[in-house]
């Protein structure tokens, strides 16, 4: 079914656009929904498509060459993903899937090449998003040489952190276990014996989905290892 201009002006990426470019890529564009842990893009389909998440939460993943999953970045609404094939042409180089149940508003492949071409703010918004690509996945091959994980686990922390003028930084949505555990390499138990070693000390507060960084310095000092995990 096509996207509405409504649902549309909920994308950042597109706000440049004035209504007469929205109009014909309304009717260019498809809604399809994600149950959880559903494949939503992968790596080795031929098909290259631009998203846009509506509602839900996506994450790209890839898997080691002894079969191990790694979390590469989480998708929120209102944000775009597939954009390195759509630039290239090429395969994807990660698996997108559902981290809950999901909408996703899909644009074929030539329609935003010629999207993106036709409209420099666009281009200019993508060339910024694969240079922060780069720099999320060199952070990314750093935390994992990085032996202890429980160090791992604070510097992710820190990178999934925002800042909060009214507080502490704050982590929102706070990832499960499990996608913490393929992100940083590590079994879900150990993640869970590492929270609870944090909670323990009071350096995390949890209040629903926010996880709030109480002592954020001495996380820092744990991620540089300046000091070492607090022990049960």
């Amino acid at each position: 079914m096509p996207v509405s201009l409504q649902l549309l002006a909920q994308f950042p990426l597109l706000h440049p656009l004035p209504r007469e470019a929205l109009e014909p890529l309304s009717a260019q564009m498809r809604l399809c929904s994600f149950a959880r842990r559903a494949m939503v893009m992968s790596k080795d389909s031929a098909t290259q498509e631009l998203g846009f998440l509506v509602e839900g939460r996506l994450q790209g993943v890839d898997f080691t060459v002894d079969g191990r999953s790694v979390g590469l970045y989480f998708v929120d609404p209102g944000d775009y993903f597939g954009e390195l094939s759509v630039v290239d042409g090429m395969p994807g180089s990660e698996f997108v899937v559902a981290a809950a149940r999901s909408t996703v508003a899909v644009l074929e492949a030539r329609a935003a090449r010629d999207l993106i071409s036709m409209n420099p703010q666009l281009a200019s918004a993508v060339m910024a998003r694969l240079a922060q690509r780069v720099r999320a996945v060199m952070a990314q091959r750093m935390l994992l040489s990085l032996v202890n994980p429980f160090q791992r686990l604070s510097v992710q922390l820190l990178q999934l952190s925002h800042a909060n003028a009214a507080g502490p930084a704050t982590v929102d949505p706070v990832p499960t276990h499990q996608e913490l555990a393929i992100m940083i390499n590590a079994s879900r138990e150990t993640v869970t014996r590492a929270f609870q070693l944090l909670f323990l000390n009071n350096i995390l507060v949890r209040e629903g989905n926010t996880l709030t960084l109480v002592r954020e310095d001495y996380l820092k000092s744990i991620a540089d290892g300046r000091v070492d995990p607090p022990r049960a």
